[in-house]
């Protein structure tokens, strides 16, 4: 039986708890598991190969294989969340709508992260603020980053700084110097030695900072009427000399993470969950909404948000050639 390192990112996640805490065990394998958050996870994974088994940003994900970088997905994914809504803005920027955005400087953790890869192209696709209209600030250093480990460099034609390592997306929008930032996502509540905003959260009059998306519950709503899935943004790799060894662990991942899910959606009666939409008070509108599996996993469920998401790295120039879907994920697992 292998031995393998696993790194959960999701520490918050019911969805993946049964298998962090042993409760769901994966046939044929036996874990040493690590639990740190994402922007950590990532780091270490793309940057030293730390893990066997990890879970990893998509959208890295997508830019690491186009550079080489020997590791394969299994089509799970652990969490998904509408991440525009996730952007507030100071009162004082003279924003009140999405579109008031072009021409605003705006802050996010890392460009190539996921996150941000889907508000980029959900702002420009849905609400005409094109991505080459506004001013983008980074908080992560270059060498704590996803694109640090993976040669990231902005885009042609994208206006791009760094925010200064004594500050944080937090205190600069409190302090004005942004007019908008993604500050209200759960990697903000997490200790990381990436990430800045809790270390660094500035001081100020939080009155003044609104969310763009105020009605999450309609925006969810509009999103998914006119696009039909929720976006993900995390995804299970395997290191890729392991898998060549042993290509049977892709399959049994896959159902290990089937079988997670499906306990904690048994217990979500019985405790508050986390991860879901609306929260527990709302589970009956979440299924409403998005019908009784918002974490869907699989290709075939997945095709059209995994074929946009590669349009929108593609567009925004952070992948030269657009992969095909099946090339990202383990072949046991592509007809899923």
């Amino acid at each position: 039986m292998p031995k393998l390192t696993l790194s959960f990112a999701s520490a918050y996640n019911d969805r993946v708890e049964p298998l962090m805490d042993g409760t769901v065990e994966v046939e044929g394998m036996e874990f040493v598991p690590t639990h740190s958050g994402p922007s950590e996870t990532f780091y270490r994974q793309l940057k030293f190969f730390e893990f066997d088994v990890s879970e990893m940003s998509l959208s890295s994900y997508i830019i690491a294989r186009a550079r080489g970088v020997d590791m394969v997905a299994i089509p799970v994914f652990p969490s998904r969340r509408l991440f525009h809504t996730e952007v507030a803005y100071n009162a004082d920027s003279g924003v009140k709508a999405p579109g008031d955005l072009v021409g605003k400087r705006i802050g996010v953790a890392e460009y190539q992260q996921t996150a941000a890869l889907w508000t980029r192209g959900v702002l420009d696709h849905d609400f005409g603020v094109s991505q080459y209209k506004v001013h983008w600030y980074m908080e992560r250093t270059e060498e704590l980053s996803h694109g640090g480990a993976t040669g990231f460099q902005p885009p042609a034609g994208i206006s791009f700084q760094r925010i200064p390592t004594d500050k944080s997306l937090a205190s600069m929008l409190l302090a004005g110097e942004l007019d908008a930032a993604a500050v209200v996502g759960p990697w903000t509540r997490a200790e990381s030695f990436v990430d800045r905003s809790r270390r660094i959260p500035g001081s100020g009059d939080w009155s003044r900072i609104k969310l763009l998306f105020p009605d999450k519950i309609a925006e969810t709503k509009r999103f998914f009427h006119t696009h039909g899935f929720l976006p993900a943004n995390h995804t299970y790799i395997v290191r890729g000399s392991i898998y060549r060894q042993n290509p049977w662990i892709a399959i049994n991942l896959f159902n290990g993470f089937v079988k997670a899910k499906a306990l904690a959606a048994q217990k979500m009666i019985d405790r508050i969950p986390s991860g879901l939409f609306f929260g527990k008070e709302y589970a009956a509108m979440t299924r409403e909404v998005v019908g009784d599996d918002p974490f869907a996993y699989g290709i075939k469920a997945n095709r059209k948000m995994l074929t946009t998401l590669i349009d929108y790295s593609h567009e925004q120039g952070l992948i030269k050639d657009k992969p095909r879907i099946e090339e990202l994920f383990a072949e046991s697992t592509r007809d899923l």
